[in-house]
C-alpha cells in the first residue's frame, strides 16, 4: 500500500497520524499514540471517523456530524417542521373576531336583561329632576328638603307609581284627584302658590304637579308655620317634632327646637332603615285612606330603588299593575 502525499501511513500495521492538522481542543487531549491500531480510530457502529480518508479536506467525520445534527435538532426542531407564527395582521384580525363576538353575546344578554322598572319611570325621574330646580319646595320655615334632597329624590317618582302609575293626566271621577300628587286641584293651588310658579297651576303638567308633592312631603317631614285668618303665625308640627318618631329615624330622641319654627330631630335621618320608616309614614300622611300595607310598600320600593329585580319588588309591580290604587 502506497502512503499518501498527505499523510504518513504504515502499510504494516495501519495506522494513521495527521501531523499538520491541529484544533485548539486538543491542547486539553493526550496525544493519541502512533501505536493505536487503525482499526480503533473506527465509529462505534462501525464507521470509520473519517469515511474518506480526508479530514482535512472540508468534510467532517460521521460521528462529529452525527451529534452536530442531533444538537441542532434538539435546539431547533426539524428544518422542515412548520414553525412560521402568526402574523400581526392576523393576530389583529383574530383579536377583532373575539371582540366582536363577545360584544354580541353581551348585547344578546343585555337584551333579555332582567326585571326592571317600568319604562315610565325613567321619565318621571327626569321631569322630578326638573320640578327639583324649583328653590320653593324646601318646607318653610325649617328649609327641610327630603323630596328633593339627591339620595333620597327617588321618593317622589316611587309616590306617583303608586298613585298614578306615573301618569300626569289620571284623573279620578270620585275624588277629583288629579296628575300624580294624591291631593285636590284646589289644594296643588295652594301649595303651589307658595312655590312660585310663574303660572297657574296645571295638575296634569307632571313638573308642577312633582314640584306641588315634594314641598307637600316636606312640610309633612319638617313641619311649617302658617298664617290663621286673624294674621297670627301658627306652627303646624311636622313627623319630625316628635321625639318617638326621631328615635325611629335616627335612633335618638333628641329634638331642636326654636321659637316661630318646627322642631326637628336634633340628628339627620341618614339610616337606611330610619329612612325607610320615615317614608312609610310620610306615605300614610300623604295619602289619606292609605293601609299600613301600602305604606310598607313605599317603603320597600323606596328601599330597592337600585335593585327592581329584588322579588319583594317585582311583587308589588305585579299587584300595582294589575288594579291601580284608589285615590
Amino acid at each position: 500500500m502506497r502512503a499518501h502525499s498527505d499523510y504518513n501511513v504504515r502499510t504494516g500495521d495501519h495506522r494513521v497520524h495527521d501531523r499538520r492538522r491541529w484544533d485548539p481542543d486538543d491542547a486539553d487531549r493526550e496525544p493519541v499514540p502512533d501505536d493505536i491500531p487503525y482499526d480503533s480510530l473506527a465509529h462505534p457502529y462501525g464507521r470509520l471517523a473519517h469515511p474518506q480518508g480526508r479530514p482535512g479536506d472540508g468534510s467532517q467525520g460521521h460521528g462529529h456530524a452525527h451529534h452536530a445534527r442531533t444538537r441542532e435538532f434538539v435546539s431547533h426542531g426539524r428544518r422542515t417542521a412548520y414553525r412560521q407564527g402568526l402574523s400581526r395582521w392576523q393576530i389583529t384580525v383574530l383579536a377583532a373576531v373575539i371582540l366582536a363576538l363577545l360584544i354580541t353575546v353581551l348585547a344578546l344578554v343585555a337584551s333579555r336583561g332582567g326585571p326592571g322598572w317600568p319604562p315610565s319611570v325613567a321619565t318621571v325621574q327626569a321631569e322630578a329632576d326638573r320640578a327639583c330646580q324649583n328653590p320653593d319646595v324646601a318646607s318653610e320655615p325649617a328649609q327641610v328638603n327630603f323630596a328633593c334632597a339627591k339620595p333620597t329624590r327617588q321618593i317622589l317618582w316611587i309616590f306617583a307609581l303608586m298613585m298614578s302609575g306615573n301618569t300626569p293626566n289620571f284623573a279620578d271621577a270620585t275624588t277629583g284627584r288629579m296628575g300624580l300628587e294624591p291631593i285636590t286641584p284646589t289644594q296643588g293651588g295652594e301649595i303651589a302658590w307658595s312655590l312660585n310658579l310663574h303660572h297657574p297651576y296645571n295638575p296634569t303638567d307632571p313638573i308642577d304637579s312633582l314640584a306641588v308633592a315634594a314641598r307637600a312631603i316636606n312640610n309633612i317631614i319638617g313641619g311649617a308655620t302658617l298664617t290663621s285668618g286673624n294674621g297670627t303665625p301658627v306652627v303646624q308640627a311636622g313627623l319630625e317634632s316628635s321625639a318617638a318618631n326621631c328615635v325611629r329615624y335616627t335612633g335618638s330622641p333628641s329634638l331642636d327646637s326654636r321659637q316661630g319654627f318646627p322642631s326637628l330631630c336634633a340628628r339627620p335621618v341618614a339610616m337606611p332603615a330610619g329612612e325607610a320608616a320615615l317614608v312609610a309614614d310620610v306615605y300614610l300622611k300623604w295619602f289619606v285612606g292609605a293601609g299600613p300595607q301600602a305604606a310598607q310598600d313605599a317603603a320597600v320600593l323606596f328601599e330597592n330603588a337600585n335593585n327592581p329585580g329584588d322579588p319583594q319588588v317585582q311583587s308589588i309591580l305585579t299587584k300595582l299593575t294589575s288594579s291601580r290604587p284608589a285615590a
